[in-house]
């Protein structure tokens, strides 16, 4: 009987034996696990290779391997930051930002733009000085210049009869004005041994720099500037007593005293100036005078005795006067002899700002060996747009 089951169990197929087939689709499974295994591997090796690579050229640029991954979220001002450092400039050329290819800009211009965190610093510095910048109309404009279109007429009406026939009204003037724009420039300077220490803070000594720079320069040309390769100020126009003005000219009301204010009744002046503006631009005006000025006003007192100058009720808010704010403005010419100290107005209608969003820069490190220059530009332009908007104050009997 043991024979008769030894011959049965031999006769069976291999194929139907339970065992077998456990053990097949058991091998079948480990040599797929192997193969995955090894997949995972290759491509574990695979990226560990190309962060250390990464690790290492960072490290070349001088900069510590903890922040390659916060490189890796921020393209444009790392390789901003090794063109700096080394001049390699190469992942710039190859930096796309929203489908404007970088190097499109550097072929025309020869310069590099700042990335957006340098320029933003650099904006906001720009904007938070005191410059006519805060209070002017400020527009971004990608051309060599900004028109502006003034209305400066009404259209004619009159009262009409049933019978009478109607006579034609006048038609109003359209005045063109045209913002050109003018390169602004600055290049600071730095030796290479401290562009290569990692502690060192290249784009944010960059940015101040920079920033100082066009902040003297645009704050200069907004107040006194010519127009000849720069913005045209807002005491280039010719002056007029207010009573005369004419579109083209800025009004002026006196102080009443030949080289300073009237010595009796000296704020007279501040309210003849206020009441000169139309009430239309009055209701966003703004005084414009240097330290030495604002320290003569806020002396000032009304009929009853009571300072005219009040200062900000909260940290950051600009003093007032007679209600209205008070820009102090380093480069509007001190109290003299048919000098003009102070503007009042409506700056956001009567001057106009414009620029081109991005800045450019250029590293030369062979003109100062052994530093390195910087050479940043942008271009700029400003112009009164609206003549009406703006009145003076000047220091004479009439």
């Amino acid at each position: 009987m043991t024979e008769r089951k030894a011959r049965a169990g031999e006769d069976m197929p291999t194929a139907l034996h339970p065992g077998a087939e456990v053990k097949s689709a058991m091998a079948g499974f480990m040599n797929e696990i192997r193969v995955f295994q090894t997949e995972v591997k290759q491509s574990l090796q695979h990226q560990e290779e190309r962060l250390t690579m990464l690790n290492q050229k960072t490290m070349s640029y001088g900069r510590p391997a903890l922040s390659a991954a916060a490189d890796l979220d921020a393209p444009h001002q790392k390789a901003f930051d090794a063109y700096l450092r080394s001049g390699d400039d190469d992942g710039l050329r190859g930096l796309v930002l929203e489908g404007k290819a970088l190097n499109t800009a550097v072929a025309a211009e020869g310069g590099y733009l700042v990335d957006p965190q340098t320029a933003d610093t650099i904006r906001s510095l720009l904007v938070s000085t005191s410059s006519l910048r805060s209070v002017a109309n400020v527009v971004q404009v990608d051309a060599v210049s900004f028109d502006v279109l003034i209305d400066r007429t009404e259209v004619g009406s009159g009262w009409a009869t049933e019978a009478a026939a109607q006579a034609e009204t006048a038609t109003p003037a359209i005045e063109r004005i045209s913002i050109k724009l003018h390169e602004l420039s600055a290049m600071p300077k730095a030796s290479q041994r401290l562009l290569d220490d990692s502690a060192f803070d290249v784009e944010g000594w960059l940015a101040g720099k920079i920033a100082t720079r066009f902040i003297r320069a645009e704050a200069a040309a907004f107040v006194n500037g010519d127009g000849i390769d720069k913005p045209r100020g807002i005491l280039l126009p010719p002056k007029v007593a207010n009573a005369s003005w004419t579109w083209g000219s800025l009004g002026y009301v006196p102080t009443e005293a030949a080289a300073d204010f009237a010595a009796a009744n000296s704020a007279d002046c501040i309210v003849n100036l206020v009441y000169a503006l139309g009430a239309d631009y009055r209701a966003n005006g703004t005084f414009v005078m240097n330290s030495k000025t604002a320290g003569a006003v806020r002396k000032m007192k009304d009929a009853d005795g009571r300072f005219m100058w009040s200062d900000g009720l909260q940290a950051g808010e600009p003093p007032r006067l007679m209600g209205y704010a008070v820009l102090i403005c380093e480069d509007m010419p001190d109290v003299a002899a048919n000098a003009y100290p102070i503007a009042f107005g409506d700056f956001a209608s009567g001057y106009t700002i414009a620029e081109r969003p991005d800045l450019r820069i250029l590293r030369d490190p062979f003109s100062a060996k052994p530093h390195v220059l910087f050479y940043a530009n942008k271009r700029v332009g400003g112009d009164i747009t609206d003549f009406a908007a703006i009145k003076l104050l000047k220091v004479a009997v009439s």
